[in-house]
């Protein structure tokens, strides 16, 4: 059986940590936890378990993961976020891999909770993700501005059975709020990389998103938190195409003056 090394960043994760880690008890040969500073008790409810507890200063998630990697002692990685959790299913999917590991790496599906609720459609589900692989193999990238796991491109990728267990935004405020954040990043990557946001675009985009994600992915079938995420998903597709236009904007009248 291989050994297995369980790696997680945190920064004041106390509400989720104890989650995570019961999750992986029996499964894990060592668990690492990165901490970019955290001020809540974080660091004390990691010391309730046999957890390697490190201190590294936040440089970007894609850098924070590959060093939290790093950090293990074997090749073997299941990586997590504090917020994620392994389905008993996916917990045995993983423990036979353990007895017979043969792919390079391993994706799974995950499933998102929204505000107390399993989203199971709005294009949501299956989230697949790569996040059990050999490090020598694979390693943390970046797609726009949300890390991944990039594989080379001779490696093998199985599929895993059971669900990661997301839970991703407690209230719609943080929903909006991550929103707003991830649509100012997105802007400006977009813009650095010289694309543009014509008028067409902005109103287009929005409406576009909405009709694909509610009624195409069957958001409706959510309910009203359905309703709710492509709602908030299609003013996303607006506030960045926005900013994008307004950078456009504001450097070409920098350049006048």
């Amino acid at each position: 059986m291989i050994p297995l090394s369980v790696v997680i960043i945190t920064q004041n994760e106390a509400k989720n940590i104890c989650r995570c880690l019961d999750a992986v008890q029996g499964l894990a040969d060592e668990i690492i936890v990165v901490d970019s500073g955290s001020t809540d008790e974080t660091e004390a409810l990691c010391g309730l378990y046999q957890v390697r507890f490190c201190y590294h200063p936040f440089e970007g998630f894609m850098q924070q993961k590959n060093y939290a990697v790093q950090q293990a002692s074997n090749p073997y990685i299941l990586a997590l976020d504090a917020d994620e959790v392994l389905s008993p299913e996916l917990f045995d999917t993983i423990q036979k891999v353990k007895q017979n590991w043969v792919e390079d790496a391993y994706q799974m599906n995950r499933l998102n909770n929204y505000c107390g609720q399993w989203i199971r459609y709005c294009g949501w589900y299956p989230d697949r993700k790569i996040r059990l692989f050999d490090r020598r193999k694979a390693s943390w990238g970046v797609a726009e501005i949300h890390e991944k796991v990039l594989v080379e491109k001779t490696a093998s990728i199985g599929m895993l059975e059971g669900d990661l267990l997301h839970y991703s935004y407690n209230s719609i405020e943080e929903h909006v709020s991550r929103s707003n954040r991830y649509s100012t990043q997105v802007a400006l990557a977009a813009f650095k990389r010289g694309k543009c946001a014509p008028f067409w675009k902005i109103l287009y985009s929005p409406l576009f998103f909405f009709f694909k994600k509610y009624f195409i992915k069957l958001g409706f079938l959510d309910g009203y938190y359905g309703f709710v995420i492509c709602m908030i998903g299609s003013y996303y597709n607006f506030l960045k195409y926005v900013k994008l236009r307004d950078l456009w904007r504001n450097s070409v009248s920098g350049q006048l003056k």
